[in-house]
């Protein structure tokens, strides 16, 4: 069965339209790691997979124009406190174990950077899995990534919705993700600023935005 996300998308008129997804199931595992080998990494589409459903999103430009900016952000942030950041983009996330598969819009190495610093690609049988998830999700009733993030023991998630940027963090012991106030990575950083920044870049341009906020991140750190 297909089901078009893209109608459930059209009902919320209080956003913009920023991605195009899909679900399909079921959906073999095999068939799963069959599709990312045959497409390949150079693809505008990320995928993600659970218990035989595969979504298939297509980011358009209000999705990806957050998350560019966003990354800058955090980029921002590691370059003025010093901070070595090791960044995978969408890297493709597989669990054989579980069958789960997922490609973050982007994911971070901060804590475990030292351990992958000299690699360009991930073995999550060897390697840690990324400390930092940046999820940019303004499309209702895409496939909930959680379970899938949990399994992989990912400790921190950014969520932005395109109105208010949420942060969640993995619970060792109930293995659930739960919402907080401030980012444990950079527990300086108000969550609503980050709305802000992204209307001020609007308004004044990216670099002049980004500018402003490096010389807050040098009087406020």
């Amino acid at each position: 069965m297909t089901v078009d996300l893209e109608a459930r998308q059209q009902e919320n008129l209080t956003k913009p339209r920023a991605e195009h997804l899909i679900l399909l199931n079921p959906v073999s595992w095999n068939t799963f790691n069959q599709l990312l080998e045959e497409l390949g990494e150079k693809r505008g589409q990320r995928f993600a997979y659970d218990c035989g459903i595969l979504e298939i999103m297509s980011p358009l430009g209000v999705h990806e124009n957050n998350n560019r900016f966003i990354d800058d952000l955090i980029r921002a942030i590691a370059d003025e406190l010093g901070l070595n950041l090791k960044k995978f983009g969408s890297l493709t996330l597989r669990i054989d174990r579980t069958k789960q598969g997922v490609e973050p819009d982007s994911c971070y190495y901060i804590a475990n950077e030292p351990q992958v610093r000299s690699k360009q690609q991930i073995d999550l049988t060897v390697d840690p899995p990324p400390d930092l998830i940046l999820e940019i999700d303004i499309t209702s009733g895409s496939l909930d990534k959680f379970p899938i993030y949990s399994n992989l023991g990912i400790p921190e998630i950014w969520r932005y919705d395109g109105d208010r940027l949420a942060v969640f963090v993995l619970n060792p012991e109930s293995r659930q993700y739960e919402p907080v106030n401030h980012s444990p990575t950079f527990p300086f950083l108000s969550l609503e600023q980050v709305p802000l920044l992204i209307e001020r870049s609007l308004a004044i341009g990216e670099t002049a935005a980004l500018k402003e906020f490096r010389q807050w991140l040098r009087a406020n750190r």
